[in-house]
């Protein structure tokens, strides 16, 4: 085993013992493995770079690099599609640990022999790593404690240099193991430009996710630097009153750029709720909601459920209408209702058809204070004529009610 501090600036040596230069950097190919392999150094002579390859190396240790050649390539290094400098790359940079849900500094690099390479192991992230570089062999303590993150758990490394942006973005099955909350979290820490990076590193679904955790304002800048076409496709995933909100926080001119590249069923959406004002029931609600005619029996509605192909991630209530095809609303029921009521009964006959529900012109205030006082966890906006309009779930209206500094605390109940 050996470290990235211990081989940097060390000599190289040719076959015949030689020194003819020394080691500027180790270069390694990212890709798929989670343990990337070393192809070679960086080697510098009289000011000029050039690289040896893993093939020509006989020996890498503290003592620097002994070839098996006596032939140099001279030619000026030049970095190539998937290749990382470890040096210029990750030492000093942030990266996420996945395992440990957070966000650290590499302070050196840990590199292992695995008989048919030398591969990358992990990141230091403890002092200890920090003085191994700048003290002498021997002054930094051997006696200190190390804390290695192992690289198979790092989720995305920041990194500044434009050649390697692709290949060190986030592995999505990587950071797809943690909370979207988590997500957001840990990439609020960064810079804004590696922020963007997390997000486009997702897949869509998750990526909207992740931004509906994070403010108006940072999921405006984050879709405002991606390209359009996978901006508008995230936004497409995204809550439709979200997505008003989001798209409200941009210029006219992009947002209406985006708007435009929507897919034509989730752009109605959005453009259903636009109208409303963002501090009336209309603008706080959402049109992610169910609802059956009361004329189906409870067996048929759990039926038509599984069928449906796509539903709102959480469903507490299902609303009932007067029939198929409208949106005059009768009565609500809860999803634990449903299942426990007798399958040949009708909904009309089990539903509750005295609630609570909103008008799109009332207060948003008043809408939040409602779904508290009555512990509701959605309620349903009706307009004028009696049809359903939309919902407003219960972490909207939290959102209004809980001071600033609480809200991100707030899990999602419907993300």
């Amino acid at each position: 085993m050996l470290y990235l501090s211990q081989v940097l600036g060390r000599p190289i040596y040719d076959s015949s013992r030689d020194r003819i230069a020394t080691i500027s950097d180790i270069l390694v190919r990212y890709g798929d493995d989670d343990h990337p392999p070393v192809i070679g150094v960086v080697a510098r002579m009289r000011r000029r770079d050039f690289f040896i390859s893993d093939n020509k190396i006989s020996e890498l240790g503290e003592h620097g690099v002994r070839m098996n050649s006596a032939v140099v390539d001279l030619t000026p290094f030049e970095r190539r599609e998937g290749e990382v400098l470890l040096g210029k790359d990750v030492l000093d940079n942030q990266l996420i640990d996945v395992d440990g849900k957070r966000v650290v500094r590499v302070n050196d690099v840990q590199l292992i022999d695995t008989g048919d390479h030398w591969r990358v192991s992990g990141a230091d992230v403890s002092l200890q790593g920090f003085l191994r570089r700048l003290m002498p062999k021997g002054f930094y303590g051997s006696g200190r404690p190390v804390e290695v993150i192992d690289w198979a758990d790092v989720g995305y490394l920041a990194t500044d240099t434009a050649t390697a942006t692709v290949q060190l973005k986030s592995s999505k099955d990587k950071l797809s193991r943690l909370h979207p909350v988590e997500i957001a979290q840990l990439a609020e820490t960064l810079s804004p430009v590696h922020r963007t990076e997390v997000v486009e590193s997702l897949d869509d679904e998750i990526a909207a996710d992740t931004l509906e955790e994070m403010s108006t304002e940072a999921q405006a800048r984050i879709l405002e630097e991606m390209d359009e076409e996978r901006a508008a496709d995230i936004l497409e995933e995204m809550s439709p009153d979200d997505a008003v909100d989001v798209l409200d926080e941009m210029s006219d001119e992009k947002s209406e750029q985006l708007f435009s590249l929507m897919e034509d069923e989730e752009r109605a959406d959005v453009a259903e709720l636009m109208p409303f004002e963002h501090d009336t029931a209309g603008g706080l609600m959402t049109t992610e909601f169910v609802v059956f005619p009361q004329g189906l029996t409870v067996g048929e509605t759990i039926i038509r459920l599984r069928e449906m192909a796509e539903t709102p991630n959480m469903i507490y209530y299902l609303y009932v209408v007067e029939t198929e095809g409208t949106w005059k609303l009768k009565g609500l029921i809860s999803l634990r209702s449903l299942i426990l009521a007798d399958p040949l009964r009708k909904l009309s006959e089990v539903m509750r058809s005295e609630f609570r529900f909103a008008h799109p012109s009332d207060s948003a205030e008043e809408v939040a204070q409602i779904i508290s006082e009555y512990n509701l966890l959605a309620l349903p906006v009706v307009d004028d004529e009696g049809d359903i309009a939309g919902i407003v779930t219960v972490d909207d209206a939290m959102e209004i009610l809980l001071p600033k500094n609480l809200q991100r605390r707030l899990p999602r109940l419907f993300s």
